[in-house]
């Protein structure tokens, strides 16, 4: 079952979904669908505090951001 939803985004974040969109090809509402995903399954792997989300440079195989506050 789908659910129609409405919402409301700064003019940065329709700026970068714009962007996004254009870049990807594919509808806001997809880009948006892939991004709760990815923050449901950062946020359900980082709330026991043995796992953080983080960005791998894999020219140099280190860990070089992390993201916090999930």
């Amino acid at each position: 079952m789908s659910v129609r939803m409405n919402i409301v985004l700064s003019d940065d974040l329709k700026r970068a979904l714009d962007q996004v969109t254009a870049e990807t090809e594919q509808s806001a509402s997809e880009t948006l669908r892939k991004a709760l995903h990815l923050y449901l399954a950062a946020r359900d792997n980082t709330r026991s505090g043995e796992r953080k989300l983080g960005f791998f440079d894999v020219k140099t195989r280190r860990v070089d951001g992390e993201v916090v506050g999930l």
